[in-house]
This record gives C-alpha cells, structure tokens and sequence, in this order.
C-alpha cells in the first residue's frame, strides 16, 4: 500500500511537469535553415543613392510597404550621418523587386533635434497608427553651413565634428494615420542613454508585448569601457511614443552588437531580435521583453550571402538586419551589405 502511494506521488508530480512544459510555449523558431538563395529581385539598389536597411510592412491591400535609408553618392559612404534621408518603396512581394515611392523624412535643419540626418528606420502599426522610428543628430550650440556638413562626410571619423554629431544621435518617431503620410515628427526625442548605456539612443527596435506594453530596444555605448563597445537596453512604456524608462538590466552586453531588430511572436508567446556582431547576424529571446537570453538559434547566418548560381556574395560588412514575419513565421530576411564603394539592402526569402 505504501509503494502505491509513493508511485501515486510520483506520477502525479510527472503528470504536473509535463502539463507545466506543455504550457509553456518553447523557443524552437529556426531561421538558419529556411535561408534560400538570393535572386536578382532580391537585391535593392538606387542609382545616384547609397541603400543602407530596410523595415517592412504590409498594409490591407496585400501591398508591402519599405521604408530605407538612402543618401547621395556624392557625400561618400560616411554621408549616413549628415545626408542620409528616410525613403519609402513598394512592391507586391516582400522580397522585391521594390519600386521607389517618396522620400519622407530628411534633417529638419533650423536648429531641431532631428535637425542634421534621417537614418535606419523601424516602421509599426500599432492601435490605428503608423509609427515611423528612425535615428537624427544636430550640431548642438554650433554653427554651421552645408559646405561644413560636406566637409564632415567627405572627411569621416576623423572630422572633428564628427565628435559632436555622433553623440547628439537620438531616437525619435513620426506619426501618421496612412502609409502615405503626411508624418508628424516629436518635438523632443524619445529617449536619453542612462542605466546600460551611455552617449547616445540609437538604431530603436520596438513592439507591443502580451501585456499591451511597449519594449523599445535601443544601442548605445557601454559605461566604464576602456575600449569601443556597444551595449543595447530596453525601454518600457505604455504609449509607443513614450515616455519610456530604460531598465538596468542591459539586453545584450557580452559582445559588441548593432542594429536590433525585435518582434512579439504570438505563436510561442515570446519576443525575439535579430542583431549583427560584425561576422555573423544573431537572434536572441526574451518570455517578458527585459530578460533576454541567446535563442536555439543564435547564429543565423554568417557574413556571406548565397546567390541563385549557387556562389556565395562576400560583402566588407553585413548589418541592419530585419525579419519579417507573416501568419506567425519569418518570410524575409533584409540585410544591409557594402561592398568596396557600393551599398544596397539584400531581401532574403525564408522558405
């Protein structure tokens, strides 16, 4: 009688583990391997325009929508910082071709906070609007003439303004009812570096978590580094334009990462990112959206691209990562790729 209930016990402690575990919706998204081979269509330039990135949409019609950063050509590649200007193309596939539409916003000038560059947007719905992340810099207190904003792109890192603008990167949003505009931009930016980061809120990634909160990712520089690295934090708020409060616990902070990317995956019931580390794009997850760890499949891909022919595309950088997703699974991967002078978004069907 007494071992039966000792088994008892022991089976119904198994049963409650195993329905606990059943509950429990588990990280098994796999990207890596529905990487398909990169076609002509796939791959988005602008003659005249440096493509750095994308973020996708789709709207009601079935259309995708593409909002990207672009500048002239004639600002030289490190033009992103003073000359980048956010643009808008459409195509009926995700993956392209895309058919340039407008430009929609570019450095407001005239002493704004987004007064000098428009750069790596994040485009949202979220309760009837539109939200249009992006990043922007100014020149503070000094003055300044186009001629000088020339100079700083054709120069580069080592301009000595290049000191002021890149910290003064913020980000910030703009609001519109349509797709098509017209986008209403914030006074202020959405968010100052404190806790997990220093010097500057940069490249956001954003969505809306079962708790109807907002988790805004954002990088910046890691506080008390003797060396150049980069740490990402979220933020938490109850309105997708803030105000939003970034939390202690960094995101990522044990290597140095870029361009978060960050969606809410209703089918497992957890947040995922996607993120460059310079050799390779990685994906971590989170149940909650503040405590993250790496995914199952934490390296997606390394920094090649395979092509239709069956070579692979080996660009100098690889970065600006984005998923989209569809029904509850990824459909395109978007990278951004430079390659010797030129630089374009490559849209890489998931199958």
């Amino acid at each position: 009688m007494k071992n039966s209930k000792i088994v008892l016990a022991i089976l119904v402690s198994y049963l409650s583990i195993s329905c606990a575990l059943a509950q429990k919706k588990s990280d098994d998204l796999m990207i890596s391997d529905k990487i398909q081979a990169v076609i002509q269509d796939n791959i988005f330039k602008t003659e005249g325009y440096y493509n750095w990135g994308a973020s996708i949409i789709k709207d009601e019609n079935g259309k995708y929508h593409n909002f990207y950063a672009r500048w002239k050509r004639e600002y030289r590649f490190f033009g992103w910082l003073t000359y980048s200007e956010v643009a808008h193309a459409v195509s009926d596939s995700p993956s392209g071709p895309w058919e340039y539409v407008e430009t929609v916003l570019e450095g407001r000038r005239n002493g704004k906070w987004d007064a000098i560059t428009a750069h790596n947007p994040k485009i949202k719905h979220f309760d009837g609007k539109y939200y249009l992340y992006y990043i922007s810099t100014n020149m503070g207190e000094k003055n300044y003439t186009e001629d000088d904003l020339i100079e700083i792109s054709e120069t580069g890192y080592n301009h000595p303004d290049w000191k002021i603008l890149r910290p003064n990167q913020r980000t910030g949003v703009a609001v519109s009812e349509s797709l098509n505009g017209p986008w209403e931009r914030m006074d202020e930016p959405l968010i100052e570096p404190s806790g997990p980061i220093t010097t500057l809120t940069v490249n956001p990634a954003i969505d809306k978590g079962k708790d109807s909160k907002y988790y805004l990712i954002v990088k910046g520089d890691k506080p008390n580094e003797t060396k150049f690295i980069r740490n990402q934090a979220v933020a938490i708020a109850d309105h997708p334009a803030g105000p939003f409060v970034i939390q202690e616990k960094p995101v990522i902070d044990y290597l140095d990462t870029e361009d978060m990317s960050v969606w809410y995956d209703e089918n497992r019931e957890r947040f995922y990112g996607v993120f460059h580390a310079h050799s390779f794009i990685g994906m971590i997850t989170s149940e909650n959206g503040t405590d993250w760890e790496k995914a199952a499949n934490y390296k997606l891909t390394e920094k090649k691209i395979l092509l239709e022919d069956g070579t692979y595309l080996i660009p100098n950088r690889m970065e600006r990562p984005f998923v989209l997703q569809a029904d509850g699974e990824p459909k395109v991967l978007v990278v951004a790729v430079k390659k010797g002078d030129d630089s374009y978004s490559v849209y890489i069907p998931l199958n």
